[in-house]
């Protein structure tokens, strides 16, 4: 199964870019991770850069603050049945500073909530790259959620 994680922003931090590159790496070896960056805009612009980067016959996951809020374990139980159901990818939406299109978030097979609280996007991006890894590692039984 591929992960695809499309924000809108660029991640330019050294530091930020660091953590990334090592939850990606560590998600590498369940699946092929691809991070796409898309320039923020108006939304109509932002809402058709979007929509050209998620692949046909996706499973789609909105970040949205007023989302369905999971566990852990949860989102793993989600993401195992996206694997048993032969999904190709897994396409995960971050929004930029005014969240995300009303249409495309909508249309998200989940719209998830990690939290009450309002992150940075980037921060976001970040907390969701170690929940993946969280999910996967439950998912195959390995010691790192413990």
């Amino acid at each position: 199964m591929r992960v695809r994680i499309i924000a809108v922003g660029k991640a330019k931090d050294r530091d930020l870019r660091s953590l990334l590159g090592d939850y990606y790496a560590r998600i590498g070896r369940y699946g092929k991770l691809e991070e796409i960056e898309i320039k923020d805009g108006k939304a109509d612009e932002v809402a058709e850069r979007l929509s050209r980067s998620i692949p046909d016959r996706s499973r789609v996951v909105a970040l949205e603050v007023d989302g369905r809020t999971l566990s852990s374990r949860d989102l793993a139980t989600w993401l195992g049945r996206s694997e048993n159901d032969s999904v190709q990818t897994v396409v995960f939406l971050i929004g930029g500073a005014y969240g995300l299109p009303q249409e495309l978030s909508k249309k998200a097979d989940l719209r998830l909530s990690l939290s009450a609280m309002t992150f940075p996007h980037r921060l976001a991006r970040l907390v969701l790259a170690e929940q993946i890894y969280r999910a996967f590692s439950i998912l195959r039984g390995e010691p790192y959620d413990h």
